[in-house]
């Protein structure tokens, strides 16, 4: 343990956080007893990771986990710490909200994905004091009908304690059955608090009362705030930079918030999880010093995991960001592109009327740049893309098809993706873990993988490749693929080399 006198940069951002008003009615822990907290969580032994840590689970998708996630970020920062957050499995639009909320970019916690081991290592790593996870779906819903990948099993894995979000509107005693159920259904006790969602105060006395003999600690509770509701549309939620007046949102959430929650519970929880083992980044990859990989990220093309940008810095590569609405070519002297997903649709317009970038993008791709390209990204390559009215606009013209939208849901969730042919991420027979979730769909014939849902239920061709090119739908995450990502960085580093750059 070091000193006092050593801690005191953390300790006067904890002084920050725990300069409670009196009005503060939830609030009332001493600064002390702040300290033992951030003490007891912050510092350990040098092999391990300090990461105090909550999960925020939900009963079910809609039951204002994100609202409420955003809120305690909003809420901490407020009170002077400097938290972090992930998202719980494949989700971009959640990640988004967070980091609208922080001013940084969030990771994901997925286990489809990923093992233990590197599922701990990607959060012991983590940037900040506190880190906040939002769950997926209901918190026991994994792949199919078992628990993989589910919020419950990540907690398990990463021995993160839980409040579960439970939405009260419409009921008064059996949001208790609801709770007592969940409570029941744990394999192992991970849910430690809960916090009832737009729940009238005056039933809170009441409910806190009896949940409270259930053994778990009741954080507070939210009631009904229509004005701070976050946008939804087919996707899930609106992305942030879509909701007018997103700040004052937050300012009105985290208003009442701030009485009604209990922070001082929080904390605790948070600095009970124990340390992580620091895991050192992996140097088993090719050396990417120098390779510059020109990435697409704007309105249309938004969906990002910040997690596979790190994994190719940690190999040495320079992230290019660029925007195909609005720049007019691809960043010079980049080695390798990607094509990110995201709402190509919405912005088709835009995306036809920028012929320079469209035709940049086609010379870079027939002249052997490495390209990854991933739903929208895909999509954009196409010939041409119909918007949802109907109407058609050229797109890159790199795949001779047109991506059209269907009537609903077209393929997804978890699949596991075995290769037919060698390409530029893997060889024939080799496989790949990606994640599906779109309406639209191509006039193309997928032939690279045979992709096979999560449980084997469903089987159905997709992408399409060549040693230079992997587009599709399905979207992939390096550090559940580290092979595929150290192919593409090489792949890069060959092209780089051929054209001199």
């Amino acid at each position: 343990m070091k000193d006092r006198e050593e801690k005191q940069p953390l300790y006067t951002q904890a002084e920050g956080a725990c300069s409670y008003q009196a009005e503060d009615i939830h609030f009332h822990q001493t600064k002390e007893a702040c300290f033992h907290h951030i003490e007891e969580a912050c510092f350990h032994q040098a092999e391990e990771a300090s990461c105090p840590r909550i999960l925020i689970a939900g009963t079910g998708s809609g039951c204002g986990k994100t609202t409420l996630t955003c809120g305690i970020l909003y809420g901490l920062l407020q009170r002077g710490l400097h938290p972090f957050a992930c998202k719980c499995g494949p989700d971009y639009i959640d990640s988004m909200f967070h980091s609208r909320v922080l001013g940084v970019e969030t990771g994901n916690l997925d286990s489809f994905f990923t093992d233990k081991k590197t599922l701990r290592g990607l959060l012991a790593r983590g940037r900040g004091e506190l880190c906040v996870i939002e769950g997926v779906m209901g918190y026991y819903d994994g792949c199919g009908f078992t628990e993989k990948g589910s919020a419950s099993e990540i907690a398990a894995l990463t021995e993160t304690p839980v409040i579960l979000t439970i939405n009260a509107r419409g009921m008064s005693r059996s949001v208790l059955a609801v709770l007592r159920g969940f409570l029941a259904s744990q394999k192992e006790r991970n849910i430690q608090g809960v916090i009832f969602n737009q729940l009238p105060a005056k039933l809170y006395p009441d409910i806190r009362r009896e949940a409270e003999a259930m053994g778990v600690r009741v954080l507070g509770y939210l009631p009904r705030i229509p004005e701070a509701a976050f946008e939804s549309r087919k996707l899930g939620l609106v992305a942030p930079a879509e909701i007018p007046g997103f700040r004052k949102k937050l300012e009105l959430l985290y208003g009442t918030m701030k009485e009604t929650i209990d922070w001082d519970g929080i904390l605790a929880l948070a600095g009970s999880a124990p340390a992580l083992p620091r895991i050192p980044e992996e140097k088993d990859g090719p050396d990417g010093r120098g390779v510059k990989i020109a990435v697409a990220r704007d309105e249309a093309f938004c969906f990002l995991y910040r997690d596979n940008m790190e994994f190719l810095k940690a190999l040495g590569c320079e992230i290019l960001f660029f925007s195909p609405l609005r720049d007019k070519g691809i960043p010079e002297g980049a080695h390798a592109l990607i094509l990110n997903g995201g709402y190509p649709e919405l912005h088709a317009a835009a995306l036809e009327a920028n012929s320079a970038m469209r035709q940049a993008v086609y010379r870079a791709v027939k002249g052997g740049m490495p390209v990854i390209a991933e739903c929208g990204g895909f999509m954009y390559l196409h010939d041409s893309l119909q918007e949802a009215a109907g109407k058609k606009y050229k797109m890159a013209g790199v795949l001779h098809g047109e991506c059209y939208k269907t009537s609903g849901l077209t393929r997804f969730g978890y699949i596991t993706m075995k290769a037919e042919k060698d390409g530029l991420l893997c060889r024939a027979g080799e496989t790949l873990k990606a994640h599906e979730f779109h309406y639209y769909d191509s006039t193309l014939e997928p032939d690279a993988f045979t992709a096979e849902k999560a449980g084997g239920s469903i089987r159905w061709a997709a992408g399409v490749t060549d040693k230079r090119m992997y587009a599709g739908f399905p979207h992939l995450y390096f550090y559940g693929n580290k092979e595929a990502g150290y192919a593409f960085v090489r792949a890069a580093r060959e092209y780089g080399d051929s054209m001199g750059i």
